[in-house]
């Protein structure tokens, strides 16, 4: 199939994704500093923004595997950009401002390290396998970790700033289960991780 214009357009939507995660940052590091009076419209944007960069995400992959449009750039910047829209709004969700206080997101520090080690983890070890020539694609697991987090943070957000609607008994439990359920998966995701990273390994010094 002859390259044409539209295959850069997964490209493009990675481009702008993270034109979103810093539109979204923003949002939240100016929320920090307010009252609570005043969150609620900076929320509400910070949660449309967060959805549609998610939804993004999902839009430029199947247009690049339909179209088989996969370029180095995208496979460098679509879980790099990945990785500042979630862990990023984690991150500003634990700090203070946000992360404390009567109207906490209820995202705490050590939550966020535990992302950020996992994905480190994981990226360290794809790293070393591709340069070794040994595909590590994200497995059904990460992919599960990921679609909750995404959940998860328009909760948490929404927690701290009212920016939807004020969370009733029924609204704090959603998001209560939904942060530790994305923790949870976040640590589990990695076994499967290691596993496969190991068996290349093993296999690859076998060579």
């Amino acid at each position: 199939m002859p390259w044409t214009w539209w295959h850069t357009l997964p490209n493009a939507i990675t481009s702008v994704r993270l034109l979103l995660a810093a539109a979204c940052l923003t949002l939240l590091v100016v929320m920090a500093g307010q009252p609570m009076a005043e969150r609620a419209s900076l929320g509400f944007w910070a949660i449309g923004i967060f959805i549609v960069a998610g939804l993004s995400d999902i839009l430029d992959g199947y247009l690049a595997r339909r179209w088989n449009a996969v370029t180095p750039f995208g496979r460098v910047m679509d879980p790099f950009v990945d990785k500042v829209l979630v862990l990023g709004t984690f991150m500003l969700l634990a700090a203070p401002g946000l992360g404390d206080g009567p109207h906490a997101s209820g995202v705490a520090t050590w939550m966020v390290v535990l992302m950020f080690a996992r994905e480190m983890l994981v990226t360290s070890l794809r790293g070393v396998l591709e340069g070794m020539g040994r595909p590590f694609p994200a497995d059904r697991f990460g992919k599960a970790k990921m679609f909750l987090q995404c959940v998860t943070a328009p909760a948490a957000i929404n927690m701290c700033s009212h920016g939807w609607f004020a969370p009733a008994s029924a609204g704090v439990a959603f998001a209560t289960w939904t942060l530790w359920l994305a923790v949870v998966a976040t640590v589990l995701s990695g076994l499967p991780s290691l596993g496969r990273a190991a068996a290349l390994l093993r296999a690859g010094g076998q060579r």
